[in-house]
């Protein structure tokens, strides 16, 4: 929580909430590779729920950041680009927080520190344990 509220007050001078600058960057790092996302492969990619993604799509649609069109493979779905202006935003948001990022780090040495990899690795390792909610309320049942 104090990441994203720190990324929110950091990206809110170039008009992005927190949500809004994770699909902006991920759209943008897809495009860079050559790719034109449907909203739901940005869904994916994000963890973000497909109906938020639809809505935040729209919202950065109407301050002219991202562009939507229809999927000609697939009429229902609709695909994602990031416009000039919407490049624009995103270096600068990434740059952002890529500052915010070396503070966090600082501590352990900064972003190349072996301590910093060795915490992402650990917190990947703990990102990828399988979550199953129900699993302990079956057995407060049984």
């Amino acid at each position: 929580m104090k990441w994203r509220v720190a990324v929110d007050r950091a990206v809110a001078p170039l008009g992005l909430t927190h949500a809004q600058y994770a699909l902006m960057a991920s759209l943008y790092g897809m495009s860079r590779s050559g790719l034109r996302p449907s909203q739901r492969r940005l869904a994916d990619r994000t963890g973000l729920e497909p109906l938020y993604v639809s809505k935040l799509a729209r919202a950065l649609e109407a301050a002219g950041l991202v562009a939507r069109t229809r999927d000609p493979s697939d009429p229902r779905a609709m695909q994602l680009s990031l416009t000039e202006q919407g490049r624009d935003v995103t270096r600068r948001a990434i740059k952002v927080v890529q500052g915010l990022l070396d503070q966090l780090l600082e501590p352990l040495g900064g972003q190349d520190s072996p301590r910093t990899r060795q915490f992402t690795r650990e917190l990947a390792a703990l990102l990828d344990a399988p979550l199953d909610p129900h699993t302990e309320n079956d057995e407060e049942q049984t």
